[in-house]
């Protein structure tokens, strides 16, 4: 009798003690699917009660010592067991049914199909103090992931173990590695967006709306045109530890 497929939920963090226990409770809150689950929590260095609170919600594994999203996940996804990885943001909860969509995809993650990864819809959450400019500009960070058939990283994705060897991993880059990620992904396979939504903190359109917008519908761009992921970062600065 064949073992039962296994899904890995790998979750980046950097001062994370304000959104780790919800997405970690989302995970709690899932459906049955067939998938045997393992979450891996990959800190870059946190300063506050992130780990603690990794700890005491007995999550599988806990590395420490890397900065850089990227890293991260490349990081927890080589340490991952499962033959399904899902790459989900510590300010991100999953619908209810994620898994059993992801299992509906996918599968076990062995047999090919006619998808080798996908993601979700999201939806941010505005915050109780935010203005109705806030509140309009996250509606339309809403509609990008309606639109695009290529996913950011807070869209959850998910990919076969297989398609992940395939393509090299996660790439070693400061910035938009989400989106290299999707456009490899897209060279060897179909990418499904499935209709249900993430929930997604509104937290950086807060703390600086016009600039988050700007560098959401340009910084594509630019790296498309050939600016490095160097220089974006560079002057994007070090917003992750500054919100997260």
């Amino acid at each position: 009798m064949a073992a039962p497929a296994r899904l890995s939920i790998i979750i980046p963090t950097l001062n994370e003690e304000q959104q780790l226990p919800s997405c970690l409770d989302s995970i709690r809150r899932q459906k049955p699917s067939c998938y045997q689950v393992e979450v891996i929590v990959v800190d870059g260095g946190s300063q506050d009660a992130t780990l603690r609170l990794a700890t005491e919600n007995d999550v599988d594994s806990i590395l420490e010592g890397i900065g850089g999203r990227g890293a991260q996940l490349q990081l927890g996804a080589e340490k991952a067991s499962g033959d399904v990885l899902l790459f989900l943001h510590a300010d991100c909860q999953l619908p209810t049914a994620a898994l059993q969509r992801i299992e509906h995809t996918l599968g076990d993650g062995h047999e090919p199909g006619p998808y080798v990864g996908g993601a979700f819809h999201v939806r941010h959450q505005a915050s109780a103090s935010s203005g109705w400019i806030v509140r309009c500009l996250l509606r339309v960070a809403d509609w990008r992931s309606h639109s695009s058939r290529l996913p950011y990283g807070d869209q959850a994705v998910f990919v076969t173990a297989e398609a992940f060897r395939q393509i090299g991993g996660m790439p070693r880059q400061p910035l938009l590695e989400d989106l290299e990620f999707a456009c490899r992904l897209r060279q060897i396979g179909r990418l499904a967006i499935l209709p249900l939504a993430v929930l997604v903190s509104g937290r950086r359109f807060e703390q600086s709306p016009w600039r988050t917008v700007l560098c959401w519908r340009f910084f594509p761009l630019l790296y498309r045109l050939g600016v490095s992921p160097q220089r974006l970062q560079r002057w994007y600065g070090n917003v992750r530890a500054a919100t997260e």
